[in-house]
């Protein structure tokens, strides 16, 4: 007599990926060949159950992500992502713009530190004190007129004849 290779009938209507052992009574994947607490085989064959498991997949594409070890389906992937800024502006708090001109106001201020420890050459003071006072400028410059004229646009006055709040 033949031995059949593929399932003769999966209940695709399931959707539970675990079973109650029928040996020990505690659940166990529902698609391995034994039962996972006490070997007590659920399948005749790895090869049958593999055949079952991807008949039940593909039947739902909501089963698409699951392996056949798993006890449940993965839920799916929440968007955890939070928009602070307009959460912020919902509850009617003010957050200033993010800007990279204090870190170069911070590295300017680090070399106009290094250049005021007492080296042997005063060249080298000089030349941090420089390039610390150059860099502090672009920062303050950057973050003053830059950002600021950006953020806060001139007040003009408006074409419909309301005044500025």
């Amino acid at each position: 007599m033949a031995k059949a290779s593929k399932p003769r009938y999966v209940d695709v209507s399931n959707p539970s990926l675990s079973v109650t052992c029928p040996s020990c009574g505690l659940i166990t994947a529902r698609f391995v060949e034994q039962c996972r607490n006490d070997g007590y085989q659920l399948w005749p064959s790895g090869l049958m159950a593999s055949e079952a498991f991807k008949i039940w997949r593909d039947y739902d594409p909501a089963r698409a992500e699951t392996s056949r070890f798993d006890l449940a389906i993965p839920a799916l992937p929440i968007d955890t992502t939070i928009d602070y800024a307009e959460r912020a502006h919902e509850l009617g708090i003010h957050i200033f713009p993010n800007s990279n001109y204090p870190f170069v106001i911070c590295a300017g201020l680090f070399f106009l530190a290094l250049g005021a420890i007492p080296f042997d050459s005063i060249a080298a003071r000089i030349v941090l004190a420089v390039i610390g006072g150059v860099v502090f400028l672009i920062g303050v410059v950057g973050w003053v007129l830059v950002e600021d004229v950006r953020l806060y646009p001139a007040d003009k006055p408006q074409a419909h004849g309301e005044a500025h709040h």
